[in-house]
């Protein structure tokens, strides 16, 4: 396949790149820093500035995964516009580049995540829930998806991505979590009983090959392992692999002093179950969360 992909500098991104070079896939990123898509994504992917570099090319897929990281800072206005146009500004731009295009890829694959259900308590949630969530990430992900939807009116088979918290040993929420924990200050966050639905990278590499390759497949799916864990659980077993102790709880009025109006994504959380997927016949690798941290943390 011709594949172009957004965010292929990403943590995703990077690995998701190797996955489809290795069976052999065509691969074209588009990046605000083509020049370094070569040594992040591998010598053979080509990088572009400007969809317009791909004039004349077909494409068989776009797997559409950028976005600023939306837990690095807190949310002023400032950082609220950014997130909303690296997601949904550019999908906007992606599906009008797509438009205008004369041959257009089968399926458009596009990110979204778990926060669109919004802080979803004790609630069971697969993709059958009706409406989203009513904060700010909870919109942002209900206007990235409906962007990447108008998809399905060019004639292309539109799959999105809603993506729990992703394991990976390089990068992400959980290198952000290792020295704390690794020097004992690790502990649950506010009450620790809200749930953290997750997912080890390799899993979530592989259901977007599985995706990309069911042609039946399309709509919202649950990106997150059939386990949800509440912080708390999250929080033990992570000590627990680190052999560390975890006895330094963060108060929830810390957290929304601190960080305002993005404490939510801390505090809150969703009880995610990957319904879609399991219907499809996609079978998850790592399907307990100290599985997956023994994977990707091993053993001090």
């Amino acid at each position: 396949m011709n594949i172009l992909l957004t965010g292929g500098t990403g943590l995703i991104g990077r690995v998701l790149c190797q996955h489809l070079l290795a069976r052999g896939h065509h691969l074209t990123v588009w990046s605000r820093q083509p020049g370094r898509v070569a040594a992040l994504c591998g010598k053979s992917v080509r990088g572009i500035g400007q969809l317009a570099e791909l004039e004349g090319q077909a494409l068989d897929a776009v797997i559409n995964l950028a976005g600023a990281p939306i837990a690095d800072r807190p949310w002023s206005e400032k950082r609220k516009a950014l997130l909303w146009a690296s997601r949904v500004t550019l999908t906007e731009q992606l599906l009008d580049w797509l438009h205008g295009c004369e041959i257009r890829p089968e399926v458009l694959i596009s990110g979204s995540a778990v926060g669109w259900y919004g802080d979803g308590g004790e609630a069971l949630l697969s993709e059958s829930q009706a409406l989203p969530g009513e904060d700010f990430a909870a919109r942002l992900c209900a206007a990235w998806e409906a962007m990447a939807l108008r998809g399905e009116a060019l004639g292309m088979r539109v799959v999105v991505l809603r993506t729990g918290l992703v394991l990976a040993s390089d990068g992400g929420f959980l290198k952000r979590l290792l020295l704390p924990f690794r020097l004992g200050l690790g502990g649950r966050i506010g009450t620790g009983q809200q749930w953290m639905p997750w997912i080890h990278l390799a899993d979530q590499i592989a259901l977007i090959d599985f995706l990309l390759q069911q042609d039946s497949a399309q709509g919202p799916y649950n990106a997150c392992a059939p386990a949800p864990v509440r912080n708390a659980e999250f929080t033990r077993s992570l000590a627990g692999v680190l052999r560390r102790p975890a006895r330094l709880p963060v108060p929830g009025s810390l957290l929304r002093l601190s960080l305002g109006e993005m404490a939510g994504l801390l505090l809150g959380g969703q009880r995610v179950v990957p319904e879609r997927l399991q219907q499809a016949g996609f079978t998850f690798r790592f399907t307990e969360l100290e599985t997956a941290l023994q994977d990707l943390l091993g053993r001090p």
